[in-house]
């Protein structure tokens, strides 16, 4: 008799995924942060132009805000409204991916942040390939630390993956701001962006919140705690994300 436990899921690669980018104006570090100028176009618009590089899908921006759709759709991106109270970003494109493709005809999604305007679109790519194993429920990625100031930054969040010499995935056995793991050897800076199977966004969305994911506040351990699977995608840049002044200004002159 077949051992279904330890079966592989039967799941087909995904063929048809789209990208959604949660944006939303507030912010209490850079305020209107969706809209704020970067070489001529708003960040948001910067997002969406990376995402299209990347050429794995359509991209629709969910926003919270109607500046931010007339922002998008102006320069002739797809944008739709999502309820403005919703707790996450996750939710926010939960939200946005009923109201775009209530028929379901894409399998996979990109969750890709829309304060990430100098990203590399490889990234994105790299990301979508990860789910060609049929066993993984969620990617991620990160990149090897090389500056040790980041090790013991908790602003910095950690992922702890089970990586063979020479991969570039690996299953995420878990992520923290603290330095982890102990002992001689790489630490993973861990960058955020997902893509879910269409089923794993709904699972996730419905779970509530997991003791671990508000220990640490970081949303993916509350897939861990439910025993969904993360894999992560080796990278070779950690993107600029913009949260302060500081951080605009710098992708003002990384994009300039």
């Amino acid at each position: 008799m077949k051992n279904l436990s330890n079966s592989t899921p039967t799941r087909e690669v995904p063929r048809n995924p789209v990208v959604l980018i949660p944006a939303r104006m507030a912010s209490t570090r850079l305020p209107d942060k969706p809209l704020a100028d970067i070489a001529g176009l708003p960040m948001i618009v910067q997002c969406l132009r990376r995402a299209e590089e990347a050429d794995v899908g359509p991209v629709v921006i969910a926003c919270a805000e109607a500046e931010i759709a007339e922002a998008v759709e102006a320069a002739g991106g797809r944008a739709v409204l999502t309820d403005p109270d919703l707790p996450s970003g996750s939710d926010r494109i939960h939200a946005a991916l009923d109201s775009f493709d209530p028929e379901g005809r894409h399998d996979a999604v990109v969750n890709l942040q829309g304060d990430l305007p100098t990203l590399d679109p490889e990234v994105v790519r790299a990301c979508v390939r990860v789910l060609d194993d049929p066993s993984v429920d969620i990617s991620t990625a990160v990149c090897a630390i090389s500056e040790d100031s980041e090790r013991t930054n908790p602003n910095v969040v950690k992922a702890v993956l089970a990586l063979s010499d020479g991969a570039r995935s690996g299953r995420a056995l878990y992520f923290s701001r603290a330095t982890v793991p102990t002992g001689p050897g790489d630490h993973f800076h861990h960058i955020g962006l997902y893509t879910y199977r269409r089923d794993a966004l709904t699972r996730f969305v419905a779970l509530p919140a997991s003791p671990l994911e508000l220990r640490e506040k970081l949303e993916q351990l509350r897939a861990l705690e439910a025993g969904m699977r993360i894999d992560a995608a080796l990278v070779d840049t950690v993107p600029l994300g913009v949260d302060t002044p500081a951080d605009l200004e710098r992708a003002r002159a990384l994009l300039a």
